[in-house]
């Protein structure tokens, strides 16, 4: 018997009650709406009353490319209210406004010490469950925070940052730490391939540090979207021309770097062709195991150009990155164009994953 199923919680909110709705992905590119049982708390855990859970790019591809098996209850991008503590929990109080991360890494391992945390093996443990195996929760009602998640995954959120907003803390702490992976500094150039949330999340943060901002998009409203984020100019991937134009704005040089926010192949391409010699191409939307990448050798052998990855949240900047939300120093809710009541998950997860001119960032709501 699981201790979870012998503790009783030190404190609750009202009555919790033993069923939740949630949405269940199910099978390939399907997720039902449907009654399971509220998550326990057992001993230095918390359980959170979901209010809103943004829709991310690796759930779309979790449930439409069926990379991992079902049953799961996704989402991740999680904010809602503290209903319930274990024992031995102090840090945090029932009625508590929070937010919380999925994965929180040891701090202690080979990979934490170089800052590698998303290699951690405990970051890769996900700490975040609405039930079935942990994978985030947030479609569903209620999800729980494991011990490790509670003591240093949880952020406190001011009264006047409502939960949608909150949503963005985990998404734009793994964009604060592409950019610094990406090393744009203050008056450099940047280009950011893709025009969707992620892309226009870069654009947000890569704008604060001072840098001159370039974006593509086939979609002429997602470009206009990105000049008035902060791109100094937006242009069309598919005239054939990108690369050229770039030059012909950079001294015929390229951009000092590439943030890729679209998963094809052929943009990384473009994007090495962008980069100036000594360049840097970040591929922040390469994350699927199936996806093979080609491009010359030469740009990285002769070019000397670099090709870096950039994954997940980073637990040192954690404090740094909820602050630009906390603080309301990015626009994100700017990007927000949909919401849906779980009832309509899958309307929701079928537009995020074939979006239209006028889908940007879409949330699902608890009501």
């Amino acid at each position: 018997m699981s201790t979870a199923s012998t503790v009783k919680p030190t404190a609750t909110l009202t009555a919790i009650p033993r069923t939740m709705r949630a949405g269940v992905y199910r099978e390939k590119g399907i997720v039902r709406v449907e009654e399971v049982p509220v998550p326990e708390v057992g001993i230095n855990e918390v359980l959170i009353k979901v209010a809103a859970c943004g829709i991310c790019g690796t759930d779309i591809k979790k449930i439409f490319h069926a990379y991992v098996p079902p049953p799961q209850i996704l989402g991740h991008e999680v904010a809602g209210t503290v209903v319930a503590t274990g024992p031995g929990v102090t840090k945090w109080h029932v009625g508590d406004r929070v937010m919380s991360f999925h994965h929180v890494p040891c701090g202690t391992c080979f990979y934490c010490e170089r800052r590698l945390f998303s290699q951690c093996a405990q970051y890769k443990n996900t700490g975040l469950t609405g039930g079935f195996t942990p994978n985030g929760g947030g479609f569903a009602e209620y999800v729980k925070a494991m011990p490790w998640v509670a003591e240093r995954g949880i952020v406190a959120l001011p009264d006047n940052v409502s939960f949608e907003e909150a949503t963005f803390i985990e998404p734009i702490n793994t964009i604060v730490k592409a950019v610094q992976k990406a090393r744009v500094v203050a008056g450099e150039s940047v280009l950011i391939c893709g025009c969707g949330p992620i892309g226009l999340q870069l654009l947000m943060v890569a704008k604060l540090l001072g840098a001159t901002l370039y974006t593509s998009d086939p979609m002429a409203v997602r470009r206009e979207k990105s000049l008035t984020l902060g791109a100094v100019e937006s242009f069309d991937p598919t005239s054939g021309k990108l690369v050229e134009m770039v030059k012909a704005r950079t001294q015929g040089r390229g951009v000092d770097a590439v943030l890729v926010a679209v998963a094809h192949p052929s943009v990384v391409v473009d994007a090495l062709a962008a980069a100036r010699p000594g360049g840097r191409v970040l591929l922040f939307a390469a994350n699927d195991p199936v996806t093979k990448i080609e491009f010359p050798a030469a740009a990285v052998g002769i070019d000397e150009k670099e090709i870096l990855g950039s994954y997940s949240a980073a637990a040192d900047i954690q404090e740094e990155a909820a602050d630009l939300v906390l603080r309301k120093k990015l626009p994100v809710m700017e990007i927000v164009s949909h919401r849906f009541p779980l009832d309509r998950i899958q309307e929701g997860l079928d537009l995020a994953a074939h979006p239209t001119a006028e889908s940007l960032k879409i949330l699902i709501e608890h009501r």
